[in-house]
């Protein structure tokens, strides 16, 4: 006999139901604060006790584990992570296999750059690096970075954002050469992702400030341009070693943090490889750890 074949959108919808059904058999009665009285045949919890405790019916839940078609809203895939006590990773995924995007929260603690990410950024030695936070915070960096950009160490609050520095900062101004077409596109891939967070007072706050601070981030962030670029070529006028060239790209740190890491690579135009060894040469000792 030949082999029963699924269609793409079947097999999803049975692997939806099978991941349901593994967490459901995994959650113990007593940890979903559900009494138990005579043995129980089931492992785990019932079907029935899952669409209790997330709002639905029990018999469009067993749909939904058999693998029919029925599609689960954001509010129901979210009632029904909780239901079964699913972690981070469970959750996107329970959200991945019902093709639904998972509502964004933004992270209440302060942000830090774990251990593994900053020796990665520290051995990076000839690529100046550094790690943005969800507003464009830099909050970590390396020697090559101070080398060619300027000590962040040396800025405070504000001042040490990548949409200030860009638009507020006279030295970044100077040494960026295409300014004007890299401020529109760091502009609009700014807007682009601070989406998820509009109404947040930490953005509504610096979008404040850049409003009074740069007539040109006021006369552009009204036309609401947005843009996604991860890659590209940056062209720097360095004050002590000239013309320097750059490419970039930013790599996203997949841990639902919306940290990002931004690596320049010199190339050989300009000789701007050379020119960043003898950066970093030059560099006092207390700057060489950032």
């Amino acid at each position: 006999m030949d082999a029963i074949t699924h269609s793409p959108e079947d097999s999803r919808r049975r692997e939806l139901g099978a991941f349901l059904r593994s967490r459901r058999e995994r959650l113990s009665p007593e940890t979903a604060g559900i009494a138990c009285g005579a043995r129980r045949r089931t492992p785990g919890l019932r079907r029935e006790e899952v669409a209790m405790i997330a709002g639905v019916g029990t018999t469009w839940y067993t749909w939904l584990e058999q693998g029919r078609d029925v599609r689960p809203s954001v509010e129901v895939l979210t009632a029904l992570s909780e239901a079964l006590r699913l972690d981070a990773v469970e959750r996107r995924h329970l959200f991945i296999l019902a093709g639904r995007q998972q509502p964004e929260r933004r992270a209440a603690t302060p942000e830090k750059v774990e251990g593994p990410l900053l020796h990665m950024l520290q051995s990076l030695v000839l690529q100046p690096a550094y790690v943005v936070g969800r507003r464009w915070d830099v909050l970590a960096w390396n020697p090559a970075a101070v080398a060619v950009f300027g000590d962040y160490g040396l800025l405070e609050g504000d001042a040490r954002n990548i949409v200030h520095m860009v638009f507020a900062s006279p030295h970044h101004r100077r040494l960026l050469v295409d300014w004007e077409e890299l401020a529109r596109v760091v502009l609009a891939s700014f807007r682009a992702e601070s989406a998820k967070y509009v109404g947040d007072p930490d953005f509504d706050r610096l979008i404040a400030l850049m409003m009074r601070s740069s007539p040109e981030f006021r006369a552009w962030w009204p036309q609401r341009d947005v843009a996604r670029r991860l890659s590209g070529v940056k062209h720097v006028r360095h004050p002590s070693a000239g013309a320097m060239t750059f490419e970039h790209m930013s790599l996203s740190i997949d841990d639902g943090c919306d940290m990002r890491l931004i690596v320049y690579t010199p190339l050989a135009e300009q000789n701007s490889i050379a020119k960043l060894q003898k950066l970093l040469d030059a560099l006092p000792a207390e700057r060489r750890s950032a």
